[in-house]
């Protein structure tokens, strides 16, 4: 039964996954964006025919569970059994869970698709041009004070002017979170996304409350010296992400980038190097800016049969490059965990995804830094994720294709 669900999963994670990678591709084009949906409708219509699969497992006793488990074969998948009756709690009845999935379509996922082609269509003019959301976010980060703060109130001024549809995106996706958990039972509104990452609610609030109260020593003290090393008396919202004094801020081709990333990845390890590679090779980056392609950048898995993909939108700037280091690091993960693992066995919580992009961004950080020779503050660029990469992260589907 498990490899007969598996299987069927994998089909319908791959189907989803075409669609979707060419729906981000160009979230304008009529014709893509009712194919997604054609084929988004398709999947939660065979999903909910065999939604029965989870149910019921999750019914089990534990000791019946077990009983199963003893046969090696159904062994192997102990720890997508585990992650799947994590939420056994929290589990409706039948008939309410088939009725959340079919019409999930038609509400949370409906709301947080009117959100991406509102951000992909939206259109930003400043000095004379009309800019996507992703250029004007790059002239946010430039060494010129007075077009940081022009792109900044422009691009303030742009989503002021969708605050309408973004307050009722917003609003609405809180309220139908709100009555889920109520339904489903969960303590604190973040206890169904620790679930899904497999960690514990008491965690993660150590975790917040550690990083609030380190905020003056770290983040405060951190804004008040680049305050000091931009000579201004303090930061303005347009100050927040600028390149430090003498950072480079030329133009780094594709070429250029392309190596970097790598020797950084094969210097640690040239087995890691040679996955990496792939995804340069073959191709499986889309790199180039295109109007109504989605912003930001993501790494998506599809299913092991096939290979993931990586979405960045370079623009030639060291945090671009940061930003490639990163979804890489996903991408070389996501190869490794399908490889060997399995359809069901290679999907991964956010809590150990994270970690694999970190370090390849942080490898080439260091790769980076070593080659720096002065010692000066802004000499060498910081890692993207303090100058504001700007990436997104995507939630998961019905197929299980996550952008993660």
């Amino acid at each position: 039964m498990l490899k007969r669900y598996e299987a069927l999963d994998e089909r319908l994670g791959k189907i989803g996954s075409y669609a979707q990678l060419l729906y981000a591709q160009d979230m304008s084009n009529p014709d893509v964006g009712r194919f997604y949906q054609s084929v988004q409708e398709r999947i939660t219509e065979i999903a909910s025919r065999v939604l029965f699969f989870g149910l019921e497992l999750n019914q089990l006793d534990e000791a019946v569970v077990e009983g199963l488990l003893a046969d090696p074969a159904a062994a192997r998948y102990r720890p997508w059994i585990a992650a799947t009756r994590a939420f056994r709690p929290h589990q409706l009845p039948d008939a309410q869970e088939k009725l959340l999935l079919e019409k999930s379509l038609t509400g949370r996922s409906a709301w947080v698709r009117l959100f991406d082609e509102t951000m992909a269509a939206l259109r930003i003019p400043l000095d004379g041009r009309e800019l996507t959301s992703t250029e004007v976010l790059a002239l946010m980060v430039s060494p010129e004070r007075k077009t940081r703060q022009d792109a900044t109130q422009a691009f303030g001024k742009a989503l002021g002017e969708q605050v309408r549809v973004f307050s009722l995106i917003t609003n609405t996706l809180a309220k139908d979170k709100e009555v889920e958990d109520r339904w489903r039972k969960y303590p604190r509104p973040i206890s169904s996304r620790n679930l899904g990452n497999r960690v514990e609610d008491e965690v993660v609030a150590a975790l917040i409350s550690a990083v609030r109260a380190a905020y003056p020593r770290l983040a405060h003290r951190y804004y008040k010296l680049k305050a000091g090393w931009l000579g201004l008396p303090h930061l303005e919202a347009w100050d927040r992400n600028a390149p430090l004094p003498g950072a480079p801020d030329r133009q780094i081709p594709w070429s250029e980038a392309t190596q970097t990333v790598l020797s950084a990845y094969t210097k640690f390890s040239p087995d890691l190097g040679k996955v990496a590679e792939q995804f340069f090779e073959k191709p499986w980056i889309d790199a180039p800016l295109r109007p109504g392609k989605a912003p930001g950048a993501f790494a998506h898995p599809t299913v092991p049969s096939a290979h993931p993909y990586l979405l960045v939108n370079y623009q030639g700037k060291v945090r671009d490059v940061m930003t490639l280091a990163h979804e890489l690091g996903h991408g070389v993960h996501q190869v490794l965990a399908g490889k060997e693992q399995g359809h069901l066995l290679a999907d991964t919580p956010l809590t150990l995804a994270e970690t694999a992009s970190v370090f390849g961004e942080m490898l080439t950080f260091r790769a980076l830094l070593a080659a720096e020779k002065e010692k000066r503050p802004g000499a060498a660029a910081l890692p993207a994720g303090l100058q504001g990469r700007g990436h997104a992260e995507h939630g998961g589907s019905a197929n299980r294709a996550a952008f993660v």
